[in-house]
């Protein structure tokens, strides 16, 4: 906590222009504790940018305009009150100025979408980036978190939507108490204006309290669109470090590891809080996308041209045009797991879509853009139980016949999966088991099944179900360990009174099945051949594999 030989805290509020800053300024002059500064910097900043503003002598003439000078004896000078709250713009943070004023006194950083400040900008300037200040407040957030200072963000929307609960927490992040006369003030003139008051505080000095923001906006002058698009990012930038307070759940990762993890999204790795496809992406119109899942054992990536070839068998069946090269698609998948340190211990989401589409609509003749590659690699262990085993029952929802749609197709429109999953999780049990039209077993939701009855394997043919590269990899196991094979099809009363079942997946490998339907599966316990199969499966994955580049085994 810094103070200075008057012993007063000053509050710092960072902001653009037009961001209700002059609002949250008439709010803590309303503290009985607190005294208020309108952008002290301001003619410093004038006198050094040499930019025109119609008061512009006025101010130089009748304010100090020497930076430092107005850092040490007016931001920082003697007061009679325990806090001094001091409005600046971001642009006003100019080199030169001492290093006390990131140092001392408490900050915080106060954000506007862009969207909702540019239509009524240009009032007393025209509208440009510098004018916008939203870089200069992500500059200022990175200086002050490099000072181990980093400082509280509040949203505008957030003072329109609830002013109690917003200043209640920002109070809460400041460390001092909130009081109520925040909430309200007289309208008029405040003798702590700043002289361009009368330029720019019509509206806010008519206003008693923050209202909320017009249910309908203005439109966006078309000019100032790429003005908003350079400054979106800005503002989601700092946006997504505000501080949640809402009601609405704020969930915990199962892995807080993968809370910063890069993604690759077309052709470029982002962060994961800008990992999004365009709203004109097929995968977003109709689902028309196709899918990998792949597994990282020790600096290899299990079964990837097997993987490789589904994926591009799938994206021909569904006459996907200007495909990346295979090349191209193991070059996205390398960097990404590389970027991320991922070399062990890692599952990756491969997606290829259609692509973006010029304008919205079903037909593939709209993608004129190319495919859309996404890799999203993430920490993830083997998601189902496969020491004690998972339970399964038989859901209602039929698997897609070939007739409809052929699961051999490895697409993203899962919602015939996601149907039974839910009656999976409505029943909780790990997964639902799939039947097709005539009544036999096909699949679970998300993996292929295997049963075993007097030592011999069983599984369904491959008619209804997707033929699962892990499926195949336990199928010529089975072979391998010398024992009985055979697909054929396969009745649920037959798991019912199998003496082992599991199921086959990247995501889960190989999962032991101990109840289905209630009933319990042998003695309930996992059998001889799921164990020897499960040895096998992971004696392969840590002999097989394609090479991460650079990687080195320690």
């Amino acid at each position: 906590m810094a103070e200075n030989n008057g012993g007063i805290e000053v509050i710092h509020s960072w902001s653009a222009p037009r961001s209700l800053s002059t609002s949250l300024m008439y709010s803590f002059a309303q503290r009985d504790d607190t005294e208020v500064r309108d952008e002290p910097l301001y003619a410093n900043f004038l006198r050094v940018t040499g930019l025109e503003r119609p008061y512009q002598q006025e101010l130089l003439s009748k304010l100090e305009s020497d930076g430092n000078k107005v850092v040490r004896e007016i931001i920082f000078g003697p007061g009679g009150k325990k806090y001094r709250f001091c409005k600046h713009l971001a642009k006003q943070l100019l080199p030169g100025l001492s290093e006390d004023l990131m140092k001392k006194g408490k900050h915080f950083i106060l954000i506007r979408n862009p969207l909702e400040i540019l239509p009524s900008f240009d009032k007393v300037v025209p509208p440009s980036f510098s004018e916008l200040g939203l870089a200069g407040l992500v500059s200022i957030y990175s200086q002050l978190c490099e000072l181990g200072k980093p400082p509280a963000i509040i949203d505008a929307a957030e003072l329109q939507a609830d002013p109690e609960f917003a200043l209640r927490g920002l109070c809460e992040d400041l460390g001092i108490p909130f009081q109520d006369s925040m909430l309200k003030w007289e309208a008029g003139p405040k003798s702590f204006d700043g002289l361009w008051a009368p330029w720019w505080y019509k509206s806010v000095r008519e206003s008693t309290c923050f209202t909320p923001n017009t249910k309908y906006p203005s439109p966006l002058p078309q000019p100032l669109y790429d003005l908003l698009e350079q400054s979106l990012p800005f503002y989601n930038m700092l946006r997504h470090r505000v501080k949640r307070r809402s009601s609405l759940p704020h969930p915990s990762l199962p892995v807080p590891a993968n809370e910063k993890l890069l993604a690759w999204v077309g052709d470029e790795i982002v962060p994961r809080e800008s990992a999004r496809v365009s709203v004109f992406d097929s995968v977003v119109q109709g689902g028309d996308a196709v899918w990998e899942g792949l597994r990282v054992y020790k600096g290899k990536i299990f079964k990837l041209e097997e993987h490789l070839d589904r994926l591009f068998d799938s994206a021909k069946a569904l006459a996907f045009s200007n495909v990346p090269t295979r090349d191209e698609v193991k070059e996205a998948i390398f960097k990404t797991l590389i970027y991320n340190g991922m070399f062990d211990n890692a599952h990756i989401r491969l997606t290829m879509t259609r692509g973006k589409k010029v304008t919205s609509g079903m037909s593939p003749a709209f993608n004129l853009y190319g495919c859309t590659l996404i890799v999203l690699a993430e920490w993830k262990l083997p998601i189902y139980d496969n020491t004690r085993g998972i339970t399964l029952v038989t859901a209602a929802t039929r698997r897609n016949s070939p007739n409809n749609l052929d699961s051999k197709i490895h697409h993203n429109n899962l919602l015939n999966n996601i149907l039974a999953k839910i009656e999976g999780n409505n029943a909780k049990a790990d997964d639902a088991i799939m039947l097709d039209k005539d009544g036999y077993v096909s699949e679970t939701n998300a993996t292929n099944i295997f049963l075993v009855k007097k030592g011999r394997v069983l599984t369904p043919h491959a008619d209804y179900c997707l033929p699962g590269v892990t499926r195949s990899t336990v199928i010529d196991l089975v072979v391998k360990e010398q024992l009985d094979l055979q697909e054929r099809r396969l009745s649920l009363s037959e798991f019912h009174t199998a003496d082992e079942v599991w199921t086959t997946g990247t995501v889960g490998e190989l999962s032991p099945v101990i109840r289905i339907d209630g009933r319990i599966v042998g003695d309930g316990r996992i059998g001889p051949v799921t164990q020897r199969l499960q040895n096998a499966y992971k004696e392969l994955t840590e002999e097989s594999g394609v090479s991460i580049p650079t990687y080195q085994k320690t």
